[in-house]
């Protein structure tokens, strides 16, 4: 009897124990975040931290805004000029692809008059005309050391010379006139220093007199002083090799008189016609 007795009291002892006394339900209701503490934090509007600010700015905002950081400390300006890398051809290029398009996309669609073309493409024409004085430059010794990147720099820039508008009056030609002057000295000074340089073999190895030929052609002879350089300061160009700085020639057939007429490097015709 106290067996039983003592079995129905533990019976007993175990119905009363209540689910909450669990020690397992405890910790998981200690885990749960208390609504209290939420509910007493102040919520209130704030600025982005700086990285994510960045990240929502594109490159033209990001540029604006270095841009107005330099010009106003002088000396982070120096900083940034001096930690950055130096742009690449293709680099420039696509800056000055890009005033390009905003040229084309200025010019007047049918006939129109000069001075009508003029004005409205004046301001996207003076981007791209500055944006070729500024980088060019960047591609010239002694900024540049390899002539063959100088080289390839110019030989694009020149294209876009190219394209630029021809107007009819000659007071609206004075930007693309001035920038032949430009790229036509700045193609002396590499081909000068090119010649320093085994001779100037490479600027042959590259055809680089060829390229010249054709851009001056193109040009209606502004490249002047460049084919000049070519002539005066690369010996195997002119008629006589061994005559180094003498430009001048009286054979129709030497390579002086082609590269001025434009017909170095055409079929050469053999037998009577």
């Amino acid at each position: 009897m106290a067996s039983r007795k003592r079995k129905a009291d533990d019976d007993d002892n175990e119905m009363s124990v209540s689910p909450t006394g669990s020690p397992a339900i405890n910790s998981r209701q200690l885990s749960r975040p208390s609504k209290k503490a939420r509910a007493g934090i102040e919520l209130a509007g704030r600025p982005l931290p700086l990285p994510r600010l960045l990240e929502t700015l594109d490159k033209s905002q990001l540029r604006a805004v270095l841009q107005t950081i330099c010009e106003r400390h002088p000396d982070i300006g120096h900083e940034v000029m001096t930690s950055a890398p130096r742009p690449s051809v293709n680099g420039a290029l696509e800056v000055l692809g890009e005033y390009q398009d905003k040229l084309r996309a200025a010019i007047p669609f049918g006939n129109s008059s000069s001075e009508y073309t003029y004005f409205r493409v004046k301001q996207p024409l003076m981007a791209l005309v500055d944006g070729l004085g500024d980088f060019t430059p960047q591609f010239l010794p002694p900024v540049e050391q390899q002539t063959t990147v100088s080289l390839e720099y110019l030989n694009h820039a020149t294209k876009i010379i190219h394209d630029l508008p021809d107007f009819d009056s000659q007071q609206y030609r004075h930007h693309k006139d001035g920038a032949y002057d430009e790229i036509s000295r700045a193609w002396a000074l590499v081909i000068t220093e090119a010649a320093k340089r085994g001779g100037g073999f490479h600027l042959h190895n590259g055809k680089w007199d060829q390229v010249l030929a054709k851009h001056n052609q193109q040009s209606g002879g502004k490249l002047e002083q460049a084919m000049n350089a070519m002539v005066n300061e690369v010996g195997w160009i002119g008629a006589n090799p061994n005559a180094h700085g003498q430009g001048s020639s009286s054979d129709p057939n030497s390579i002086l008189n082609q590269l001025i007429n434009g017909t170095y490097g055409a079929p050469v015709q053999v037998g009577p016609f």
